[in-house]
Formats: C-alpha cells, structure tokens, sequence
C-alpha cells in the first residue's frame, strides 16, 4: 500500500526546505519572513495563501502579503489575485485588518492585493510586481463546478519567475493565463494606492522600503 505524500512532503523529500507560520497572525507573519530570510537571498516570492471568507480575510489575503513584501527582499514578486476583484469596491474606510470582524468580501480584498501588486511597481523599480488571475479552478476554494482547467492554474506564476522572455520583465501587469488583461480602475489609482499602503503601515508598523 502506498502513502499518498502531502505536497509539502513531496517538497521536503526533494530536498525543499520549508518555513512555518499562520498567516492570520501578524507575529507569525513576521517570522515567516525571518525564518526565509535565514535561508539566504531569495530570487522571487508567490503570493499564493488565500482564504475565500471568514475572520482571516483581510489578515491572509492582504495583510500578509504586504509584510512578506516589505520584509523579503525578492527581485520578483506574484500576488494571487481573482478575475472577483472587479467587483470590490476601492475604498478602505472601517477595514478592520486584524479580522476581529467582517469589514471588507473576498472580491475587496482581492482588489487591495491586487492594488498592492501595482503599488509596488511604482514604488519598488528594482524589482518585477505582477498578479496573477488563475481563473476559476477546482480546488477547496473553488469548489467542484469550477470551470476553469487546473493544470493551468500554477503556469502563469511559475513563468513569471523564471522566464527572461521581455513580455514578462515589465512590472505593474494583471496575468491570466500568460495574457495581460486590464484590472479593476481603482488598482491604477495612485491615491488609492497611497490610502492603503498608508493604512498597512499603520496597521503593521512595518514600512514598505525604497530601493
């Protein structure tokens, strides 16, 4: 009888080494970034961690990346976005980023990553920002129905951090399926960009650094 390895296993037995950490947790976030840290540069970052609803909304899919982002120096960063971002709204006024209660839906939060995403683009040159719609698969999250093709889920990502074609060395760009379609307005707006990095950092106290 043969065990079925988790994906993580399957990593590890490769010789993969992993960093452990909730990213609903703010200190747990934080040591994530310290435990990646210690293994040495890191070349890029995937952004993949989500939740769909629930108290871990804004803390996973929002405030998580941002700290990564801030405290992980990477030359090339892909944050998972949803073609649900579209109808989230830009605007941050009563967002309880700690998740003590619902403040924001899956579609709002999918926009602020994915404004993010295009934030850093402007503000960090020296390095490739891009996000990455994966289409509506059948995984957990999904759900059964889903009518999009797994097996294309992960290539995208996976191109953006590897590949020197110079259609992907172009930072601030919305993906799905190695196309480049336009986001949601408010992902472009500089002074909703400015509004959400400034309320992160407040939030978090962890600065976004400049080159």
């Amino acid at each position: 009888m043969h065990e079925t390895l988790s994906a993580v296993e399957d990593l590890t037995s490769r010789g993969a080494v992993s960093v452990v950490g909730d990213l609903a947790h703010l200190d747990e976030v934080q040591a994530i970034a310290e435990q990646a840290n210690r293994l040495g540069p890191i070349d890029a970052v995937i952004h993949n961690a989500g939740v769909i609803d629930g108290p871990g909304l804004l803390p996973v899919n929002v405030i998580a990346p941002y700290v990564l982002t801030a405290l992980i120096s990477a030359t090339r960063l892909v944050y998972l976005s949803s073609s649900m971002h579209h109808g989230g709204s830009a605007d941050i006024t009563g967002a309880d980023w700690g998740g003590s209660r619902k403040t924001a839906s899956y579609s709002d939060s999918k926009l602020y990553v994915t404004t993010l995403m295009d934030t850093v683009a402007r503000r960090r040159p020296d390095v490739l920002s891009n996000a990455v719609d994966p289409g509506w698969v059948p995984t957990r999250m999904g759900g059964p129905w889903a009518s999009d093709d797994l097996a294309l889920a992960h290539v995208t990502q996976a191109w953006l951090v590897t590949t020197e074609d110079r259609e992907a060395l172009v930072s601030g760009r919305y993906w799905h399926h190695q196309r480049t379609v336009q986001p949601h307005p408010g992902v472009r707006d500089e002074l909703f960009q400015d509004e959400l990095l400034a309320a992160l950092v407040e939030y978090t106290g962890v600065d976004l650094p400049r080159p």
